[in-house]
């Protein structure tokens, strides 16, 4: 404080006066003290000169007095109150500016255990050490620097609870329930948003998502409010607030060793290992000692310390290039303590950092007070007791220290934390005192640690003022514990801060060559416990699960000895039991044994292991281990799970890491092929050597599979939903064991299913897979990106593939739509040298096949040092896209770049992504060649890839050089980037449920056993995706042909009502085309809203988009030259009629003229006539008439001519010998007389000379074949003919060119006998002679119908009664009326319903009750074989299997019969149409009346206009009604209310003959739309069968690019038998064509070939392998059943079939194709 002269000072106006002069006389009296002033503080009394008599009377002062009492503080403020201080303000006493003067605080807690004194020289102060939760009263006095003191000042405050502390952060509620790993680990949207951190309270939440995410940026957040607000651009302000000091905010600032320490409070042990871990991995001091403030606790943090494992390479290892590993709290290093005892102006934290850290490679490992908020008071850290550890690297120019050692740091005065400090005292190799000044209690501290005399070191900075105490101390200590000169450290002026550094670690470097005293972390449980201190590991489900691991770990010396008696079930005979499995499926090793008894030994083999299996008892291991993962306990199960993975990495590390070594040496050697023995042994002793808790879950799956295998599954069914349980709790579960790369199906199916049980069915997923090169760090990205612990190891230790579930939180589910994101980490691929080294190329491609399909993004792990084998791998990774996008999924593709150094990668490897893409695309188009695909495919087709956002460069992991390296913050910050980026990609995906994910695992396996991929994935999924769209497509077809038949009906219908002047072929055809048009973009846009409703999972089934697309187009194509032909048809025939109706026109113009003049001729003669003179004179008027008229008989065509003409048209370019064959035929209607031979000159010769001379083939004689095809071709055209000839018309040209297009069309698929052109034209004259002939008839029949004399004659008596009837002058209307009614209306309505009846039964057929038997070839082919199985007549089988179409064609027949006969529903839509057509000619009537009534109207223009209304409905003719002859216009009215009374009469007379019976079949057959032609059409699809077995084709649409069935049948049934033997085959294609087998037939030229190979000759036929075992159990109980029978018909002995195949049952029949179908 300034020093201030007398004359400055104030005077305190309370206790002075000024003395007047007046008053100013001398006193002799001497100046007495009061005596009530006795006890307070004396001031100077007096500061003014006085003059002194020699009496010693002295005169009054000339100046002013002064009164010796301060004025007390100002009200005490609380400014903050905390946890263990409190921070106290106050205002300057009244008037004491200038005088010394200081304030004393006193201060006592509530139950008078705590009380002290404090001295403050200003106006504020911090009482610090306080206790938490404790009332303390705070007193203040001014105090003088004679020691006079004012009046106290008081006030009290209650300190910080650590409940209320954990409080202000949000963790109240979490320090009794508290945070597991489970929580921190859900993804929500705050671990992908970067949102300000506005309160303490979101700092615990953002520490954590920052260290889950391994950023060393975690110690470092604060909350914004923290930030300065003030606007610095303003210039409205002063210069002494700026200079002010100004403290940080303390309610809003956090020092990270609190916020640490509160949440490790709060979290439970498993979280705690976690955070340690990730902190260690920073490179962060982890907590030794974790204190409670409020108990004065602390706690050795030795669990949470466990999971903690290092790797370094200490001096002693450095030629051998060996490292050591071992979890950290194993490890006995020395431990050296670094404490502060009182205040200390050097930043012990700061220099230990500075030590640890070699010059060019700083890190912050301890909080020091320059880093961001290390300068804020700690609140509950004090007591904190950190660990680190210094770890060489092996390179003497970069280690610190040469051997591994222990730095602990205790936070705080240790004079406060006694016990910290003993524990310390008694674990260190050497213990570092850092202070400034020692007072008597520190110098008593001091001396008492005599103990550790040798080991203490006392660090003190002498650049500040030490006090002469501190000296003296000193020397007193140095004495007392015979301290040597170099166990003092100084800092002063003379030594920077550099060499103050250097000077420390040498001196640790000199302790540590002095082979300092070692300690384990663990074993530093004894001394804890000696000082009260509480150890983690102490609770009840901790020691328990230590127990229950020990218990099994205990017993294992050798790991591979342990394996093959504790876990037998993994022994040989599994890795045996996965190649039965597969080879179930290649059926590589059949050699000469016959397939299906080659399968069923291997089905014995397999069921013989497994009994094998069953045969073990429980291990004695593996009762432990399912004990304790079954206790309800699950605190207890997680502690033993994580105690047994800790011992068994313990056991198995030491082995491991040098095996490691070797196996990476070897593998990174020039001479890789030399070293090929050596790695795959090493490869084996790694695969024998690891043993971790996986193989424990392996084994429990095989006893599982083992059990379902003997049915005796549901006493461990308990398994599976531990399994389930282990899943929701965290743990990864093993989908691929890469030791026997195998999946136990059974397995994880049932514990997958139990989960989805367990979650309630809430089980939607998106699936998250890595793949890459070993050792890249592919688990380390997923650790990284998600805080899971899949292991991470430098060698290839865990195999196969692993799956993790991480948790959604609520606030994500519905925007990311799904509950779990589901990851899938891998083994690495191997480089294409390596893995021929391994023969694993096939594992790694099955691998990558298997698990790109199960994702819905696939994340590609690059390292840069390693691009050259990415290259390799990326072939099989790019075959895996492949196959996926050619069986329905087109998952999406990130490539992660790792280890990129430049931080403007991405800008500058622009080139690369390019060049990478480019290879990509090459790489496609290999695999696109060896999948038998489109060559010119492009990467981008097959997955989602977007080179720009695709990519990812990430910097490399460490940030320097390991173990002392952290964490690269450009790896984490990128890692978070790309996180953020996977779930914006994910909220595009299409979830799965685990019930999907689960099939899609199935087929996807039963796809991968099988060599040919694509061709051999079935999926119940995709297949029921397949069949809905096939429904749907089906409806859309239906609903285009009957919309464009009802127009054709229309059409035709107005066509035949134009009668006075020809139709327009062009109009009709553009009104079509915008028909079709219009009808086509519908069905198109309906498959697209289909596509785009995303249900029924039709993203499995996008690739078939184009061929509906395609079938679509095909399918209007179809319908419009079927329409073409219909219109011109009918156009043509009304021309031709135009002429008839013209003539009869012209000559029933003339006679009703003649009649006329007749009628008025006889009404002149005034004698009346009779009826039978007016009949003579009408008779003689007609003939005379009739002779007069010139009658043109219609033109009678040559059609045989006509047929003859177009069939030679079509064969013109055929060879020269057509054409000679043609000039022979001059009569067509010779041909097709008798039945068509199919003789030897038929055939090619070569051809059929070798086939007749081979004997090994298995197909039936081609004359055979080629009779049985031309007997249906026969057929079908016989009927078309017949059809055409039914329908009254003309013959038209349009019947011969469809006709020969039929046959053409048929002739492609006999087109593998080799029959030659001789064939094709013998046939064609054959079909031709007898169609010409029928056509003749037609034309001949037609011709005679409308002949206009014949024609004419027709009227003759209908105008004779209309004569009579005006000579009598008699009321013609009801007579009219009548014939109107019965001539006219009636027939056309019957016309009207027989056209529209068949689309309409085929309508009820297809909406129906048994619709869903027509939906889909599949659902009709599975009705078929049901009600095949349940008649159980041979006679079904037979003709099905022989006479497919025919078949089929009776089928619907007889259903249509079935369903129409018994019940009234035929006469119901007749009914129904006829009632429609009425209500319409009714609502013309009355409209034509109503018109009447405001005009007259002849009845000839009444019906004439009632027509009119019904031209586009019904075709009426009213030719011969003679409604000229009747002139009279008051008949009108009659008329009307007759005919009204005869459509109603013929309304009833029609609904009851529509009522009665008929003959169904008699009727189907006369109708002009033929239901059940159309219907065998829609199920009989394309027709094609199998090349093997004949099973028809069963794929939807118009136009398919493949064929497939269900199911396959053995090729017995299909006519097949063995030369040699005659007997019929029995081998089942779906078995030979992923067998060894060949096959010859015509095809092949009779060559052999292999059968897998079938697609060379079949590319259209995609023959998938069978769903299961049973799927073909019905074709073997039918040919098993009815084998003799067979064989009779197909004059073949019976099949020699496996004898397993006589125990399938009836039932087991119809489960496999109920199965096969979906039917379940």
């Amino acid at each position: 404080m300034k020093k201030t002269q007398v004359s400055q000072i104030t005077h305190f106006a309370e206790y002075t006066r000024e003395v007047p002069s007046s008053e100013r006389t001398l006193d002799t009296t001497p100046i007495i003290p009061n005596p009530q002033d006795q006890d307070k503080p004396q001031g100077p009394a007096d500061t003014s000169p006085v003059t002194s008599t020699g009496q010693g009377i002295q005169s009054m002062p000339a100046s002013r007095f002064l009164c010796t009492k301060p004025s007390p503080p100002g009200e005490i403020k609380i400014d903050s109150v905390e946890i263990d201080y409190v921070s106290l303000s106050w205002d300057s006493p009244v008037g004491i500016d200038g005088i010394p003067h200081s304030f004393k605080i006193t201060f006592c807690s509530s139950d008078k255990s705590h009380q002290d004194e404090a001295i403050a020289p200003s106006n504020s102060t911090v009482i610090s050490k306080l206790r938490p939760g404790r009332e303390y009263s705070f007193t203040v006095t001014t105090v003088l620097e004679n020691g006079t003191q004012s009046t106290p000042v008081s006030t009290s405050v209650c300190t910080k609870t650590l409940q209320k502390y954990l409080h202000d952060l949000g963790l109240d509620q979490n320090f009794k329930t508290k945070l597991t790993l489970s929580d921190v680990l859900q993804i929500g949207t705050g671990s992908i948003t970067e949102e300000p951190i506005l309160s303490a309270k979101s700092l615990p939440h953002s520490f954590l998502k920052t260290l889950m995410m391994v950023n060393v940026k975690a110690r470092s957040i604060r909350c914004s409010a923290a930030e300065s607000e003030t606007n610095t651009a303003s210039s409205d302000f002063k210069i002494s607030d700026i200079m002010a000091d100004n403290d940080n905010d303390e309610d809003n600032v956090i020092n990270p060793l609190d916020l640490i320490t509160a949440v490790l409070l709060c979290t439970d042990s498993f979280l705690q290992q976690e955070i340690m871990s990730k902190m260690s991995m920073c490179q962060f001091a982890v907590p030794l000692l974790l204190p409670n403030c409020d108990t004065n606790q602390c706690t050795l943090m030795l669990w949470a310390m466990r999971d903690i494992v290092k790797e370094w390479r200490p001096s002693s290892l450095p030629e051998t290039k060996g490292f050591v590993e071992n979890s950290i709290v194993s490890t006995a290093m020395p431990l050296i303590s670094f404490v502060r005892l009182g205040d200390c102006s050097l930043s012990k934290s700061q220099i230990l950092n500075q030590v640890l850290s070699n010059p060019h490679q700083y890190h912050d490992i301890f909080v020091h007070r320059n880093m961001d908020c290390g300068d804020v008071r700690r609140r509950i850290s004090n007591g904190l007791a950190e660990i680190s550890w210094y770890l060489p690297c092996g390179n003497k120019n970069i280690d610190v220290f040469p051997e591994p050692l222990s730095i602990a740091n205790i936070r705080g005065d240790v004079s406060s934390f006694q016990t910290q400090f003993c524990f310390l005292m008694q674990s260190s190799a050497a213990v570092f005192l850092f202070f400034d000044n020692i007072g008597e209690t520190e110098y008593k501290l001091l001396v008492s640690l005599k103990t550790i005399k040798d080991r203490l070191f006392l660090v003190f900075n002498s650049e500040v003022t030490l006090k002469q105490e501190t000296l003296k101390h000193m020397d007193q200590i140095k004495s007392e514990l015979q301290l040597q000169k170099r166990q003092f450290l100084v800092k002063n002026r003379k030594i920077n801060d550099a060499d103050f550094v250097k000077k420390l670690r040498s001196t640790v470097e000199s302790i540590i060559r002095n082979r300092p005293h070692k300690i384990k972390i663990e074993d530093m449980t004894a001394i804890a416990k000696e000082f009260g201190i509480a150890i983690d590991e102490e609770s009840t489900e901790c020691q328990t699960g230590k127990q229950c691991a020990a218990a099994i770990t205990a017993k294992i010396d050798n790991v591979l000895l342990f394996k093959k008696k504790q876990l037998p079930l993994q022994d040989e005979d599994w890795k045996k039991l996965a190649k039965l499995e597969k080879e179930e499926c290649r059926l590589r090793k059949a050699g000469e044994k016959r397939i299906e008894d080659y399968k069923c030994q291997l089905q014995k083999e397999i069921k013989e292991l497994r009994e094998k299996q069953n045969k073990h008892d429980l291990t004695e291991a593996m009762k432990c281990f399912i004990c304790a993962i079954s206790n309800s306990n699950k605190q207890e199960r997680s502690f033993f799970l994580k105690w047994l993975k800790l011992k068994l990495d313990d056991k198995a590390r030491e082995k491991l890491s040098d095996l490691r070594n070797q196996y990476k040496k070897l593998c990174n050697a020039e001479h890789l092929r030399e070293n090929k023995i050596k790695i795959t042994e090493l490869d084996q002793q790694i695969s024998n050597s690891s043993l971790g808790i996986e193989h424990f879950m392996r084994e429990i799956g095989q006893i599982y599979e083992a059990a379902w295998s003997k049915g005796s599954h549901q006493q461990f069914q308990y398994l599976s939903s531990l399994g389930a349980d282990l899943l929701l709790d965290g743990f990864p579960l093993e989908l691929l064991d890469g030791d026997a790369s195998n999946i136990p199906v059974r397995w994880v199916a049932d514990v997958l299913t139990k989960l989805h049980e367990k979650v309630q069915h809430k089980s939607r997923l998106l699936v998250v897979t890595v793949l890459g090169v070993q050792s890249t760090g592919k688990s380390t990205l997923l650790n990284t990106m998600f805080g899971v612990q899949f292991a991470v190891s430098s060698g290839r230790c865990t195999r196969g593939a692993f799956m993790l579930l991480i948790r959604v939180k609520e606030d994500l589910k519905e925007e990311l739509n799904c509950d779990f994101i589901l990851v899938i980490d891998t083994e690495g691929l191997k480089s294409t040298a390596l893995a021929q080294l391994e023969d694993s190329y096939e594992h790694d491609n099955e691998l990558a096949t298997l698990v790109v399909g199960l994702s819905d993004i696939t994340i590609i792990n690059i390292a840069m040092e390693n691009s050259t084998e990415m290259k390799d791998i990326l072939q099989i990774v790019v075959h895996a896209f492949l196959r996926m996008k050619e069986v329905g999924k087109k998952p999406n593709c990130q490539f992660v770049h790792q280890n990129v150094g430049n931080v403007s990668a991405h800008d500058n490897n622009a080139r690369d992504r390019k060049k990478l893409l480019q290879q990509l695309n090459e790489m496609t188009q290999v695999a696109a060649r060896m999948e038998k695909l489109d060559p010119n495919i492009q990467f981008t087709y097959v997955v989602e890839y977007d080179p720009e956002h695709s990519n990812w460069y990430i910097p490399g992991l460490w940030h320097g050089i390991p173990p002392m390296a952290p964490v690269n913050t450009g790896y984490s910050e990128s890692v978070y980037e790309f996180k953020k980026s996977l779930i914006e990609v994910l909220k595009s995906c299409k979830y799965q449920t685990l019930p999907e994910f689960l099939e899609w695992m199935r087929s996807l396996w039963k796809a991968v056993k099988h060599e040919n991929f694509i061709f051999s994935f079935r999926n119940s999924l995709v297949a029921e995706a397949y069949s809905n769209l096939c429904v749907e497509y089906g409806k859309w077809e239906w609903d285009f042909q009957k919309h464009m038949y009802n127009w054709l009906a229309t059409a035709e219908t107005r066509i035949s009502n134009t009668k006075n002047k020809s139709s327009n072929l062009d109009e009709f055809l553009n009104r079509l085309q915008d028909e079709l048009e219009s009808q086509e973009n519908t069905t198109l846009d309906k498959l697209t809203k289909y596509y785009e409703s995303k249900d029924g999972h039709v993203n499995l089934v996008e690739s078939y988009r184009a061929t509906f697309e395609i079938s679509i187009k095909t399918l209007r194509t179809e319908i419009e030259n079927s329409v073409t032909n219909k219109l011109t048809a009918a156009i043509d025939f009304q021309k031709g009629m135009k002429k008839v109706h013209d003539a009869y026109g012209k000559h029933k113009a003339i006679l009703e003229e003649r009649v006329l003049k007749l009628l008025g001729d006889c009404r002149n003669i005034n004698e009346g006539l009779s009826e039978e003179q007016l009949k003579k004179e009408f008779e003689k008027m007609w003939e005379e008439t009739v002779k007069g008229l010139d009658f043109k008989d219609l033109e009678k065509r040559d059609i045989v001519g006509d047929v003859y003409n177009q069939l030679r048209k079509q064969l013109k370019t055929h060879a020269v010998s057509v054409n000679m064959v043609l000039n022979e035929a001059t009569d067509l209607t010779e041909y097709g007389k008798t039945h068509f031979n199919v003789t030897d000159g038929h055939f090619d010769r070569a051809w059929y000379k070798k086939h007749l001379s081979d004997n090994m083939h298995l197909s039936t004689h081609p004359k055979e074949e080629a009779e049985a095809w031309v007997k249906s071709i026969t057929e079908q055209c016989t009927a078309f003919v017949s059809h055409k000839k039914s329908s009254k018309t003309d013959y038209h040209e349009t019947y011969t060119r469809e006709l020969l297009d039929m046959l053409d069309v048929k002739l492609k698929e006999i087109k593998k006998l080799n029959t030659n052109t001789q064939f094709e034209v013998d046939l064609k004259l054959h079909i031709c002679g007898f169609a010409a002939r029928e056509f003749q008839q037609m034309h001949t029949h037609f011709i005679v119908v409308n002949d206009p004399r014949k024609h004419l004659e027709n009227s003759r008596q209908q105008y004779c009664s209309d004569f009579t009837d005006l000579y009598h002058e008699k009321d013609q209307s009801l007579k009219k009326a009548e014939e109107f009614t019965e001539r006219c209306l009636k027939p056309a309505v019957r016309e009207y319903v027989n056209k529209a009846l068949g689309i309409d039964i085929q309508d009820e057929m297809l909406t129906g009750a048994d619709s869903v038997k027509y939906s889909t070839r599949s659902y009709f082919q599975h009705s078929i074989l049901r009600e095949f199985l349940e008649e159980n007549h041979f006679n079904n089988f037979y003709f099905y299997c022989t006479d497919y179409e025919g078949f089929v064609k009776g089928w619907i027949l007889n259903r249509i019969i079935d369903q129409f006969s018994n019940s009234k529903a035929l006469s119901d839509l007749e009914v129904k149409r006829f009632e429609v057509i009425t209500k319409k000619i009714q609502g013309a009537i009355e409209k034509e009346k109503n018109k009447t009534l405001t005009k007259s109207e002849t009845i000839f223009m009444f019906v004439k206009n009632i027509c009119s209304d019904l031209n586009s409905d019904i075709v009426i003719s009213t030719d011969n009604l003679g409604l000229t002859l009747i002139q009279d216009k008051a008949n009108t009215d009659e008329f009307t209310g007759y005919l009204q009374d005869c459509v109603n009469d013929m309304k009833k007379s029609l609904s009851a003959e529509f009522s009665q019976g008929c003959d169904i079949k008699k009727k189907l057959n006369s109708l002009p739309y033929k239901p059940q032609d159309e219907l065998f059409k829609r199920v009989f699809g394309c027709g094609k069968q199998c090349p093997f077995c004949k099973v028809p084709c069963e794929a939807g649409g118009q136009d398919h690019k493949e064929h497939h069935a269900s199911v396959h049948r053995p090729k017995g049934l299909g006519m097949y038998r063995y030369e040699r033997s005659g007997k019929l085959v029995e081998t089942i294609c779906t078995s030979d064509v992923y067998s060894e087998s060949t096959f010859q037939n015509s095809d092949t030229e009779w060559k052999f070939h292999p059968c897998k190979g079938y697609r060379k000759f079949y590319p259209d036929w995609n023959i998938a392998p069978d769903p299961s075992i049973e799927a073909s159990d019905y074709w073997k109980y039918v040919l098993m059943k009815f084998n003799e029978k067979f064989a009779e018909v197909y004059e073949a002995k019976p099949a020699d079939a496996p004898a397993e195949w006589r125990k399938i049952t009836k039932e087991r029949a119809l489960k496999s194709i109920n199965e096969v179908y979906n039917m379940k």
